[in-house]
């Protein structure tokens, strides 16, 4: 088996180089204004999370899992939380290094594997935060039954993830071409276009995959919203590719 995640951290190393959005650290000034409590936090592309989501954050350990980039931590740690990170790309977590020595606040970060069991004590977390990344595993159940084993009963997990939809069509979002799940790990063609479209090992995960990875590890699903791609027919039709849910721990 390859390692896909390494290849992965890879990919994601030359985005950042490129300009990649989900690796832009925040500034100065969205901290300055996160602190009092004015913040928007993506977990998906375009609708920000609710603030309701993170009531009462203050003071709680928080899981930033494969949330690197300088992005969702950051505002966490300026609302009060107690931050850790996990993720694989180094660049992502050197983003979120950077900006905790600038804005002077702790975060521990560890470059690891998320598919993998997590480097955690058993309920240690009062939150889970997951912007879209499990796009990126193949199997993402033994993902969450990693999560419910961290966080503290009656804690919350927070995720946003791909629905699927995006890896129906070709690049122009208007043919329909690919059969599911889709895996290059196991279908060869899949795996070409992976390559040529420099987009790493990729994975799809319907909504339906997502609900029951949830519900069959303890959680209970409390809110949920949709969002859609930034860009692209898609978006244009405006036809939901994500989906982001707020779950509890039983």
């Amino acid at each position: 088996m390859k390692n896909y995640q390494e290849e992965n951290a890879k990919t994601i190393e030359s985005w950042i180089k490129n300009g990649w959005e989900w690796g832009k650290p925040i500034s100065h000034e969205e901290y300055l204004k996160a602190e009092k409590g004015d913040f928007q936090l993506f977990l998906t592309p375009t609708i920000p999370m609710p603030k309701e989501w993170i009531n009462g954050i203050k003071g709680k350990k928080v899981l930033g899992l494969a949330s690197g980039g300088g992005q969702q931590m950051p505002l966490l740690s300026a609302l009060g939380a107690e931050c850790s990170l996990i993720d694989i790309t180094k660049a992502q977590i050197d983003s979120d290094i950077m900006v905790a020595k600038r804005e002077n606040y702790k975060i521990s970060t560890v470059r690891a594997d998320i598919t993998k069991s997590l480097p955690f004590p058993d309920a240690f977390f009062d939150f889970i935060i997951n912007p879209v990344s499990l796009v990126y595993c193949e199997n993402i159940e033994p993902i969450f039954n990693e999560c419910k084993r961290v966080l503290k009963k009656d804690s919350l997990f927070i995720g946003g993830f791909d629905n699927g939809l995006n890896f129906i069509t070709d690049d122009n979002e208007k043919e329909i071409k690919n059969h599911f799940p889709f895996n290059p790990l196991i279908n060869k063609d899949q795996e070409k276009e992976c390559h040529d479209t420099d987009a790493g090992y990729e994975f799809s995960h319907t909504s339906g995959e997502i609900i029951r990875a949830l519900l069959h590890n303890g959680f209970t699903i409390l809110d949920s919203y949709e969002d859609y791609n930034s860009e692209g027919h898609f978006s244009e039709l405006r036809i939901p590719t994500f989906i982001a849910f707020l779950a509890k721990k039983n």
